[in-house]
């Protein structure tokens, strides 16, 4: 057989360069992005192992986790040595990812616009649209259990957001008040005037329905800003 059909395997590799063993030994964290991608991807081809694809993977993304997040079935497709099989594998470990961070347990308690952070700023921070997202809290400022709800997707436009949509999410959850949250796919954070003018407009409509909007959060990438606490509502 010759060198270019022999299959390099990750067993083939030292133990102490395999992914797995490494990741058994030292902890998951301890593991680069593309070693956590060879364990998913599981083996190579073509004369590669699976971390080599892992890496090929990674450079067609110029080694943005987030671009690959976001990659389609197809375009995973089309990288060599991933195929239809593969792609679907990585979508699903995604997808996966995903609903854990948007996980809200019914006990979380949010004292703090930096509580609100720790709990949205996984996914908040990946999305490539503009997100708006409510929490609905009980009369102890306790998360609701499944309150996170994603009311838009888009630019926050004054003509696209309707106060009856957000209140009828709180009302069907018997909220006593409800947080905000949205992102700025730029990495940015600061409130635009747009921003600002929703945010009045929604704490206006709370008023009226009783349901108090306690605070509005904006997240870039890593970053937030509380209009709450920058005295902005």
């Amino acid at each position: 057989m010759s060198e270019v059909e022999y299959r390099i395997k990750i067993k083939d590799l030292p133990k102490d360069e395999r992914p797995r063993e490494r990741l058994a030994k030292f902890g998951a964290e301890s593991l680069s992005t593309s070693e956590l991608l060879a364990i998913i991807l599981r083996t190579g081809s073509h004369g590669e192992t699976a971390l080599d694809t892992a890496n090929k993977l990674l450079n067609k993304h110029d080694g943005n986790i987030k671009s690959l997040f976001f990659a389609d079935i197809t375009e995973l497709s089309k990288i060599r040595g991933i195929g239809f099989a593969k792609a679907v594998q990585l979508k699903a470990v995604f997808e996966l990812a995903k609903r854990i961070q948007s996980f809200t347990n019914e006990k979380t308690k949010v004292s703090t616009p930096e509580d609100v952070a720790n709990l949205l700023m996984p996914k908040m921070r990946s999305l490539d649209k503009e997100h708006l997202v409510i929490l609905c809290l009980d009369p102890r400022n306790r998360i609701l259990n499944g309150s996170e709800v994603t009311i838009s997707i888009g630019s926050l436009d004054m003509s696209i957001i309707d106060p009856k949509e957000v209140f009828k999410v709180a009302l069907a959850k018997n909220a006593a008040s409800i947080i905000l949250a949205h992102n700025h796919p730029s990495g940015d954070p600061s409130p635009s005037s747009d921003d600002l003018r929703i945010t009045k407009r929604l704490m206006e409509a709370g008023d009226i329905m009783g349901i108090g909007v306690l605070d509005h959060i904006i997240f870039g990438d890593g970053e937030y800003i509380s209009l709450k606490n920058k005295g902005l509502i």
